[in-house]
């Protein structure tokens, strides 16, 4: 199963830098580069912290596929 995000779009929608997200939701720039590359698979937490940092809900941010 592979999981593709819309980190990036939100983001960008919201006019905020990766470092602006990373400190919103508590980790580091790299952890959020990483995220929207789909190298990174997120914590239940980080998932919730990113999700909130980017007002929108887990189900809006991550897609599954099979």
């Amino acid at each position: 199963m592979i999981m593709k995000n819309n980190i990036k779009e939100l983001r960008l929608v919201l006019g905020i830098t990766q470092d602006e997200l990373a400190q919103l939701a508590g980790v580091r720039r790299e952890t959020i580069v990483f995220l929207e590359q789909g190298k990174y698979n997120p914590s239940l937490n980080l998932a919730y912290n990113v999700a909130k940092a980017l007002k929108t809900t887990i189900d809006n941010l991550f897609e599954f596929e099979a």
